[in-house]
C-alpha cells in the first residue's frame, strides 16, 4: 500500500447535494418577495442577497447543513417583512428542511472509476457540516467501505486539516485533496503543502466560492471525476 493519501470531499464531489439547497433558497426567495418588490427591480435577487449575508453572519454560531441553513432562512425573513410574515411560510420552510434530511443520496458520475482508479494510495473520507445529516448520507451511499478513513470536520481551514493528517499520521507532501470547492477543498491544503485537484459542480453556495490558483504548481482543475486519477499522478510526478 503506497504512504500517499488522496482526500475526497463527499457533497458535490462525490454525490449531489448543492441543488436540494438551490430548491430551498428560490423557495424563500418565493415567499419574501412580496415583502422586496417596492424597493427592488429584482425582488428575488434581493432575497437571495440578504439570505447569504445571512448565513455568513451565521455560520460561525450554527455551522454548516441544512439546520444552520434553515435557521439562516426564517431568520432573513423576519428581517426583510419587518416581522410581518406570517407562520405559514416559516412552517414551509420548516417542512423543506424536514424533506432534506431524507433526500435520496445519488452518487456522482465517475465516483466508483476514480476509487477504482486510486485504490493502491491509502483514501480518506473528509467532508463538513451536519453530523446527522452526513452520516445519513456516507450509509446511504454505500462507499464508507472504499476508504481507510473517515472524517466529518467542522470547518475546513488550514488548521482543521493540519490537525486531521497529524492525527492519522499523514505527510502533508503526500497528500492529495479531491474536492468541487476553491474555498474549502483546494486554498486550505495548498497552504499546507500539499496538492489539491478541483473538479467544479455545477453550482456553488455563495460562502464557497474564492479565486481559482491557475498558476500554483499544485493545483489542478479537471471537469469530471473520470480525470481525477491522471491530475493526481501528475502532480505526484
Amino acid at each position: 500500500m503506497s504512504d500517499i493519501w488522496i482526500g475526497f470531499d463527499a457533497d458535490d464531489t462525490l454525490w449531489h447535494n448543492e441543488h436540494y439547497f438551490v430548491e430551498s433558497y428560490d423557495l424563500f426567495a418565493e415567499l419574501v418577495a412580496p415583502y422586496l418588490e417596492a424597493d427592488h427591480a429584482d425582488p428575488r435577487q434581493a432575497a437571495h442577497d440578504a439570505l447569504i449575508e445571512t448565513e455568513r453572519r451565521n455560520v460561525p454560531s450554527f455551522g454548516y447543513g441544512i439546520k444552520g441553513a434553515t435557521i439562516s432562512m426564517i431568520e432573513a425573513a423576519i428581517a426583510i417583512s419587518h416581522g410581518e410574515i406570517d407562520t405559514s411560510p416559516i412552517l414551509r420552510l420548516v417542512e423543506r428542511a424536514k424533506a432534506m434530511m431524507h433526500h435520496p443520496v445519488e452518487i456522482l458520475d465517475g465516483v466508483h472509476d476514480a476509487l477504482d482508479a486510486l485504490s493502491c494510495h491509502r483514501l480518506v473520507l473528509l467532508t463538513k457540516g451536519d453530523l446527522k445529516d452526513q452520516h445519513r448520507k456516507i450509509d446511504a451511499s454505500q462507499l464508507a467501505e472504499r476508504f481507510d478513513a473517515v472524517e466529518i470536520m467542522h470547518e475546513k481551514d488550514s488548521d482543521t486539516y493540519a490537525k486531521v493528517l497529524q492525527r492519522h499520521g499523514i505527510d502533508s507532501a503526500g497528500f492529495v485533496m479531491v474536492g468541487n470547492s476553491l474555498h474549502s477543498d483546494v486554498w486550505p491544503v495548498l497552504g499546507l503543502g500539499a496538492g489539491a485537484v478541483h473538479v467544479p459542480y455545477h453550482t456553488t453556495w455563495a460562502l464557497e466560492t474564492a479565486e481559482d490558483p491557475l498558476d500554483h504548481p499544485r493545483y489542478r482543475r479537471t471537469s469530471t471525476l473520470h480525470d481525477v486519477p491522471r491530475a493526481v499522478d501528475d502532480l505526484l510526478g
